[in-house]
């Protein structure tokens, strides 16, 4: 993929909301989306117990398929990967721009996995 913060074409719907839907790795249950990023180009989950109660930000690029009748977002990641990932800045504000914020460690990250 050439630009891990876009979702795969066909995959988002124009101004939905995945608050609440259940995030699926390739090798089951990560945890849920926790904040409304309609239109953003990056998912912001709480992987709840699994990681202590972690969250991490996601690239929209990550995401396989979402199941809107069953609220469910699919990503091509196993558990490890997104346990892996670097913390998200508690300090992070979903409402800034998406030009504002500094996604260099996301994108040191996720770039060597090719998404």
């Amino acid at each position: 993929m050439e630009n891990i913060w876009t979702y795969m074409d066909d995959t988002y719907r124009a101004e939905s909301n995945l608050a609440g839907f259940d995030v699926e790795t390739t090798d089951g249950s990560i945890g849920s989306v926790d904040q409304d990023t309609t239109g953003r180009d990056h998912l912001i989950v709480d992987t709840g117990f699994w990681i202590f109660g972690k969250k991490r930000l996601l690239p929209a690029g990550v995401v396989k398929r979402i199941d809107y009748d069953n609220k469910k977002v699919y990503v091509n990641m196993t558990k490890d990967q997104v346990k892996d990932a670097p913390d998200i800045d508690e300090t992070f504000d979903v409402s800034r721009s998406d030009a504002d914020w500094d996604r260099d460690p996301y994108a040191r990250y996720y770039g060597p996995y090719g998404w």
